[in-house]
């Protein structure tokens, strides 16, 4: 099992290669939390993620002649990048295999580095299952995302920086897709830190590892449907949940609202971009996972978002978190009647963002149309001031 002494031979490899990414106190979820959390900024890691450290590692511990038949790879982004750019430093040849829905940011910025990108399939399962008939085929070294003890070495380091950077940390929260990172922070903190206690955050729709944990053995998670496309995967890696498993780390999960707000909160007052899975460990602090011991330290594991998925996200945390109102008003369609409306809601200091006509819902009177309106707030309550002023001024909602 992975110890103490891989991580620290890992960190002497990769001195020059990854960053040492900053931690930077985080007040709101200080508040949130009663403790004080730090943020570990992975985001800012050398191609966007954590992942550039295990793929490192791995990749460059391999023979010259596993060299020279170059690499494979299987990923919906941050380790296709990883790879990628380990391949560049090490001047090997890389291939990876993406789902074919993966971000554009995170297929050109593989390619950029230079790696040949192949599309298929609809998940990293599926990419992984044509990685190995790729390594098969042709004898290039398949490079796993998590499940390999180098790789889940590489991934410790980060443990390593969390206990210089913040001496005195009790809690460390982090992301879980397929292990690889938790497993490495537990392998390291096991022996160096063992007071410290480790919380793993999966998306509730993309959860493998309580269900595996409790029945002793890697059981598939029943569906992947996430905005965290970085920690959607199917089934805990051997390696990993074996570290995991054996140290008792409890794994929470967090909902696709606790991941919006997080993603805003963190761009908002860290003034930090993270992506959806990246947001993860914040999501579950925000959510309220228990009382935590502080210091928390909290690992933002990558900053990779596709902006078209940005723009929905910050939505969708918008209206979680009640600064963004959708209603759908009946009024008489008569001249004059939308501009009163209007006016109405100007009153209220809502600023209306979008406005639709809808004439075909079913009980509408004939003399009736139904706008759907979509109206900035400033918060929960100013939603319910908004709505409380229309119903007095007689407008029908809904």
């Amino acid at each position: 099992m992975t110890g103490l002494a891989d991580v620290r031979d890992a960190a002497a490899l990769l001195e020059g290669i990854s960053d040492r990414t900053p931690v930077q106190l985080s007040r709101a979820l200080s508040q949130a939390c009663g403790a004080e959390v730090w943020l570990k900024c992975e985001n800012l890691q050398r191609a966007g993620s954590f992942k550039l450290r295990g793929a490192y590692v791995r990749m460059a511990r391999l023979t010259d002649q596993e060299k020279a038949r170059g690499v494979v790879a299987a990923s919906a982004g941050n380790h296709a990048q990883g790879v990628a750019l380990a391949a560049r430093i090490l001047g090997l040849t890389a291939v990876v295999f993406m789902p074919a829905d993966a971000a554009l940011p995170k297929i050109a910025a593989t390619r950029d580095y230079g790696a040949r990108v192949e599309l298929v399939g609809a998940s990293v399962d599926e990419a992984l299952v044509h990685a190995r008939e790729f390594a098969e085929r042709t004898g290039a070294v398949l490079i796993h995302p998590f499940d390999h003890e180098d790789v889940v070495a590489g991934q410790g380091t980060i443990a390593l920086e969390i206990v210089e950077q913040v001496p005195d940390v009790a809690t460390v929260v982090v992301p879980i897709g397929g292990g690889g990172l938790a497993a490495g922070v537990v392998a390291a903190l096991a022996e160096l830190r063992p007071d410290v206690r480790i919380i793993g955050v999966q998306a509730a729709r993309a959860a493998s590892y309580p269900a595996s944990l409790a029945a002793g053995h890697p059981v598939p998670a029943p569906e992947l449907r996430t905005m965290a496309d970085g920690i959607a995967v199917g089934l805990p890696g051997t390696v990993p949940f074996e570290i995991l498993a054996g140290h008792h780390v409890e794994v929470v999960t967090v909902s696709e609202e606790d991941l919006s707000r997080a993603l805003l909160l963190v761009a908002e007052r860290a003034k930090m971009l993270v992506e959806p899975s990246g947001a993860a460990a914040a999501a579950a602090v925000m959510a309220g996972v228990g009382p935590l011991e502080g210091p928390v330290v909290v690992i933002l594991s990558g900053g990779n978002i596709d902006p078209l998925v940005l723009m929905r996200v910050v939505r969708h945390g918008l209206a979680s978190a009640g600064r963004f109102l959708q209603l759908q008003v009946r009024i008489d369609d008569t001249p004059g009647a939308l501009a009163d409306l209007l006016r109405a809601l100007a009153d209220t200091g809502g600023n209306v963002m979008h406005v639709s006509h809808a004439r075909t819902v079913g009980d509408l009177q004939l003399d009736e149309v139904a706008i759907v309106v979509q109206v900035e707030t400033k918060g929960p309550d100013h939603c319910e001031h908004v709505l409380e002023r229309l119903r007095a001024a007689g407008y029908r909602l809904g």
